[in-house]
């Protein structure tokens, strides 16, 4: 007994000692972005809602929701492959998650830049043969933008799919099996039975997933796609040659978007977790 009331002490005077370290760290952390003036806070005062700045950060935002709902759709499509009893179904899964999770996205990126080179036309007709359908110039498709957008939500399809699969595994295969009893089909077991209890496991690491991509938008350079946030307080910066204060800019716009993400995160965990409590129940 004596050695427990020791280690409670001991545990107290460590959390104390702990507390005061973070505290004294925190406020010298303040006091340095408070009085050095090589932060130029009025610099960061005067391009923090800089128009071009705004600009930057609603495209960020749209190439972020947009390559989330590209890889969402691949994410269903490939988890469900890799489910498939049709071997080549889960084979096409296999590679699609083996290519795009094996090779950088910054290369993958500079591919789909290189699309309009690579092919000037898309042509639809019979092979080996002159008899042509249709056909349509790359560049007039494949803008910079959806060449983003497409690369970044192809190769997060790879990583989304692999989650989407495990949460759909994590749903017990009885389940599935009780639904059958009652007369409902496959498609309708996946949408009113499995779906919403893989969603508990789904939610999180989807929305880790989402933070991830708000910051990978910054490579959006490598297609080239210059419009995005990065790109924008980095040109600006070049410019006025303060590159610190155009950073800072950037960090506080992009900690308020993942701080909004977080947010929303958390009620999503909170109300499908609740519901799939009460449906344990």
């Amino acid at each position: 007994m004596r050695n427990n009331k020791v280690d409670t002490v001991g545990q107290k005077v460590v959390r104390r000692v702990v507390l005061v370290v973070c505290v004294y760290l925190a406020l010298s952390l303040v006091s340095d972005f408070v009085t050095n003036e090589n932060y130029h806070w009025d610099v960061v005062g005067k391009y923090l809602f800089s128009v071009h700045i705004l600009e930057g950060l609603g495209w960020t935002l749209l190439l972020t929701l947009g390559s989330m709902l590209v890889g969402g759709v691949m994410a269903v499509a490939v988890a469900l492959m890799s489910r498939s009893n049709f071997k080549t179904y889960r084979w096409i899964a296999k590679f699609y998650i083996w290519f795009f999770r094996g090779t950088p996205v910054y290369t993958q990126l500079i591919f789909w830049g290189l699309i309009a080179v690579l092919f000037p036309r898309i042509i639809f007709g019979v092979p080996f043969t002159s008899v042509e359908f249709f056909s349509f110039t790359t560049r007039d498709i494949f803008t910079a933008l959806v060449a983003v957008i497409i690369g970044l939500g192809l190769n997060e399809g790879a990583y989304l799919s692999e989650i989407v699969r495990a949460g759909i595994s994590s749903v017990p295969n009885g389940q599935a099996q009780a639904g059958r009893a009652l007369g409902l089909t496959n498609a309708s077991i996946m949408r009113k039975i499995i779906v919403p209890q893989a969603l508990k496991v789904i939610i999180p690491p989807t929305g880790n997933e989402t933070i991830g991509m708000l910051k990978t938008t910054s490579l959006a350079l490598a297609v080239p796609f210059t419009n995005e946030l990065t790109y924008v307080q980095s040109n600006i910066a070049d410019r006025i040659y303060f590159p610190v204060p155009l950073l800072l800019v950037a960090c506080f716009w992009y900690l308020v978007v993942t701080t909004a993400l977080m947010v929303g995160q958390h009620f999503l965990e909170k109300k499908y977790g609740k519901g799939i409590a009460q449906f344990e129940h």
